[in-house]
């Protein structure tokens, strides 16, 4: 069985949680890293939701790819949709992936899907930092979930302008 690729943008970047036989960072066109999902648990609750990343549509997004050995394919694909697809607000999808080598190679990825009833829609950073640093669940504060984010982002010298305005913006609300 050949050998496949998962694209990572948040968690799975720093903590995949599957074996993999390479890891590569990767950019993605046509998706773009947002806090544009709603959490009722574990960032938020239903009366008061935070937002945890998704890929929502536009732009583009430096992440991690994983190189997946073929003969993995069965419980590593279990692994993830048992992971990402819990409340089906993602897509699972195979898209175009441009490595910084050079390549370009196609990856498992996890899209938001923008009918779903916890899309939040395309936030403005105000906005994301205003829900965000009022928002906490069963996983902790939703600001712990951005900032631990963020400074993953900066030890993998990956820059979000975007995340890290949301970031600024928060930490002015939560002074």
């Amino acid at each position: 069985m050949d050998d496949f690729w998962v694209f990572g943008y948040g968690s799975l970047m720093w903590r995949p949680g599957f074996e993999f036989e390479e890891a590569r960072r990767g950019r993605l066109f046509g998706y773009r890293r947002a806090l544009c999902i709603y959490s009722y648990v574990h960032r938020g609750t239903p009366e008061k939701p935070g937002l945890v990343l998704g890929l929502d549509q536009g732009g583009s997004c430096t992440g991690m790819v994983y190189r997946v050995n073929g003969d993995m394919r069965e419980p590593v694909m279990s692994y993830l949709r048992s992971r990402e697809l819990v409340t089906n607000v993602y897509l699972e999808r195979t898209s175009p992936v441009h490595l910084a080598d050079g390549r370009r190679i196609t990856a498992v990825c996890y899209v938001a899907d923008t009918g779903h009833h916890q899309f939040a829609g395309h936030l403005s950073a105000e906005d994301a930092a205003q829900r965000v640093s009022f928002s906490q669940g069963q996983s902790g504060h939703n600001v712990d979930y951005v900032a631990s984010t963020v400074a993953h982002l900066k030890e993998m010298e990956i820059r979000d302008h975007w995340l890290e305005d949301v970031a600024r913006r928060m930490d002015a609300l939560t002074r």
